[in-house]
């Protein structure tokens, strides 16, 4: 692999850059066999296959995805990190996603952008402060740096917010310092890169149309390029888990959802933090072009879409309006949707499956992104030794017994 660097940059530029390899190369048609198969090419599949070669030295591994590599979910979210979660197993999982955010650039060779421009989340109505309010206190013992600030400082952060709502004024704000942003698809790419150059496979335009088994064990994928052999395989598909899981003959409890988003026209820099407002249900961060990156709710209503609806938009605007006004001004750029699976008590899914060899990675609902290292390292870990210290909590298994993290306040609006 070829390192970037600002020399290798002033090499190439000698060359007319016509000396820089491909970032990564997948051949156009797969192995006979792998180790182990990792069925989805975005953040979650990629981060566990890049885990699976650093930490456990297993490189004989496929990531195969049926459309192009970060096309789904990891291509369509709003790119928010922050690990303020309320239980303990959520905080752990996304505070490790976190940390290992902060020095992805370097490890990976590959400048994933990450800002850590901080993440507030408006308390707009006395119940929801109670609720941050506790949330901060469970954070302190986690060892999650997380306060409760006042409005005053709210409005010296983003001067643009209007704190006077005439509905839902501004009561104070979570404030993580140290969350923040990154880019979506240099996150998928980089992590693409370092796989191909431990050796890995990474096939895209291959759909799975099956899943093979003998004995209650897998032994293969079946796929638009043929069959697989694998000796274990990982299913990392966001919202089609169902679909790959009846393939391997269990159901999951997730329902799939349309989440959408849209970015506004270009203006001069004006916030340069991320805002969750969860009473009027938006969320609100400045790119580093300028566009307002606004997302909202998920849909009221089970769907596989992946475009944007002009109904949503008008409710997601309308709320936001309320609390920064400018945004009345702006024309709007573009939109788009992603499929999110979203299980009953709004946490993930990592865990074994009743086919043996078999492992599942869903669930994250709409907050998928900001744990895509975390969930990688852990789900590597699962899959290596059979266990992880992470993964114990967000097994199936937890439906069955009733052992449900319920993170429905912390998840709250789309993020």
């Amino acid at each position: 692999m070829t390192r970037y660097s600002a020399f290798a940059i002033a090499r190439e530029a000698f060359r007319q850059h016509r000396g820089w390899p491909r970032a990564w190369a997948g051949p156009d048609t797969p192995r006979d066999r792998y180790d182990v198969v990792i069925v989805g090419a975005g953040g979650h599949g990629l981060a566990t296959a890049y885990y699976l070669g650093k930490r456990f030295g297993i490189t004989n591994v496929a990531i195969i995805e049926k459309g192009w590599l970060g096309g789904g979910n990891t291509g369509r979210n709003t790119t928010i990190i922050r690990s303020n979660y309320l239980q303990d197993p959520s905080a752990a999982l996304y505070e490790k996603s976190r940390a290992l955010y902060e020095t992805l650039s370097q490890e990976l060779n590959y400048n994933i952008m990450f800002s850590p421009r901080g993440v507030m989340m408006l308390a707009q109505t006395e119940h929801e402060k109670r609720g941050y309010l506790r949330t901060e206190r469970a954070n302190a013992l986690q060892g999650v740096d997380t306060r409760f600030i006042p409005p005053a400082e709210v409005k010296r952060l983003v001067p643009i917010i209007n704190i006077h709502g005439p509905r839902y004024p501004v009561l104070g704000a979570l404030w993580q310092e140290r969350a923040g942003t990154a880019r979506h698809d240099a996150v998928a790419w980089g992590f693409a890169r370092a796989c191909a150059a431990m050796g890995m496979d990474v096939i895209e335009q291959c759909a799975v149309t099956g899943v093979e088994s003998d004995g209650g064990k897998v032994v293969a994928v079946n796929t638009q390029k043929g069959r697989i052999a694998c000796g274990k395989l990982g299913i990392v598909v966001a919202g089609h888990s169902g679909h790959l899981a009846e393939m391997a003959g269990f159901r999951l409890p997730v329902e799939s959802v349309a989440l959408q988003a849209l970015v506004s026209e270009p203006i001069k820099p004006c916030m340069d933090v991320v805002v969750m407002a969860n009473t009027v249900h938006g969320y609100l961060s400045q790119s580093d072009k300028g566009e307002m990156v606004i997302g909202g709710g998920a849909d009221g209503f089970n769907n596989y879409t992946q475009r944007g609806s002009w109904h949503h938009v008008e409710e997601t605007v309308r709320a936001l309006v309320e609390t920064f006004p400018m945004l009345s001004r702006l024309k709007m750029l573009r939109q788009w949707g992603g499929i999110v699976d979203m299980t009953g008590d709004r946490s993930p899914i990592l865990s074994k499956t009743p086919l043996e060899g078999c492992f599942i990675n869903c669930g994250w609902g709409t907050g998928g992104f900001k744990a895509t290292p975390g969930s990688g390292w852990a789900m590597a870990e699962l899959m290596a030794r059979g266990h992880s210290p992470l993964t114990d909590a967000f097994t199936l298994d937890r439906f069955r017994e009733g052992r449900f993290i319920d993170e429905s306040v912390a998840a709250g609006v789309a993020h």
